[in-house]
């Protein structure tokens, strides 16, 4: 699976289940996103802050993990637009498998749906 990095939809970052099963596991979109629905930069920051923290409390021997960061979380050409892409995956992903999704702290996921319609 790929998602589309930059506007103009030149740039991809590959996405693999393992990633967005990583993701589930460590509820990493958690209270991520603002009411408001809004993905941005600081949201990546955010992000990266939150990943690092966990590889520093002893994650860092976590395949998974080390995974996502290096080939999704930190990619050269992850910014604000790849973020919002790949929430909007993790949501289909999970629908598409019919897992029950961890949506505590999550609640821009209509929003992002709405986004995304409006594209």
């Amino acid at each position: 699976m790929e998602i589309k990095a930059n506007a103009k939809g030149s740039r991809f970052i590959e996405v693999t289940e393992q990633h967005l099963d990583t993701i589930k596991k460590y509820s990493l979109f958690s209270d991520l996103v603002g009411s408001d629905g809004f993905v941005d930069e600081e949201t990546l920051v955010k992000l990266q802050h939150t990943v690092r923290n966990l590889l520093e409390d002893g994650n860092d021997r976590d395949k998974g993990l080390m995974d996502l960061c290096f080939d999704v979380i930190y990619h050269r050409d992850m910014k604000a637009l790849g973020l919002r892409n790949l929430m909007l995956l993790y949501i289909s992903y999970n629908d598409m498998n019919s897992l029950e999704l961890d949506l505590e702290g999550f609640s821009s996921e209509d929003l992002l749906l709405e986004a995304e319609e409006e594209e």
